[in-house]
Formats: C-alpha cells, sequence, structure tokens
C-alpha cells in the first residue's frame, strides 16, 4: 500500500521501492482498500529485503519495530537515513469483513497522509 500511495504522490519523482522482512502473498484486503482510493495494486509481487541493495537509498522507512530493528542491525553503511513509521498491521484485525476492511482503510489513510507530509515537493 505504501508504494502505491508514494508513487501516487511523488509521481515518480523519486524510486521507490516496498520490502518486507519477509515475502508474503499480496493480501486481498489490501488490494480491495487501495482499489477503493483508485490505485490498482493486483499486480504487485511482494518481496523481501534481502532482495535489494539497500545501500543504495538515500532514505528507508521502516512500518514495524521488527523491520526497524533488522535494518539496524545489519545495515553495513550509514549512507542512508531510517525513519520508522509505527504503523499497525492490519492483517491482525478480527471481525467481520467490513470491521477488517476498515482497517486496512485506516492504515492506508494514515499511510497516505504521512506520505504527503514527508514528501511535500
Amino acid at each position: 500500500m505504501a508504494e502505491a500511495l508514494a508513487n501516487r504522490h511523488c509521481k515518480r519523482r523519486v524510486y521507490i521501492d516496498s520490502v518486507g522482512l519477509i515475502a508474503g502473498n499480496l493480501d486481498p484486503f489490501s488490494v480491495a482498500a487501495m482499489g477503493e482510493d483508485g490505485l490498482d495494486i493486483s499486480g504487485h509481487a511482494p518481496k523481501p529485503l534481502s532482495s535489494i541493495d539497500i545501500s543504495e537509498f538515500d532514505l528507508v522507512i521502516a512500518l514495524t519495530p521488527e523491520s526497524r530493528d533488522h535494518i539496524e542491525k545489519t545495515r553495513k553503511t550509514g549512507d542512508f537515513e531510517l525513519e520508522f513509521w509505527p504503523t499497525p498491521d492490519p492483517s491482525d484485525s478480527e471481525g467481520n469483513r467490513n470491521q477488517v476492511v476498515d482497517s486496512y482503510r485506516l492504515v492506508r489513510d494514515r499511510l497516505e497522509t504521512r506520505i504527503a507530509d514527508r514528501f511535500n515537493f
């Protein structure tokens, strides 16, 4: 979700990539929440952090404490800035379908606001 939102907001003026500590499957609730906002992420293929050279980035934004800690422990150089944006994992949501999708919408909207504030071109 964050990659698609950042690409929309930054209008491709910066290179953006998203990875996780491990590559899972594309979450259908993420696809639904983003589709409501006019973004189709159905073709996104999740990738693990190990699939990129993180030192090639100027800025890395971690959304979970685990990813932040892993990046801090394994980074080889201090050439990139690391920011931590604590973000709840909407896949941990419980309840009926509408309640779960509401959790994804909340994360989507919070990320959108944070991205707009951070990358105010």
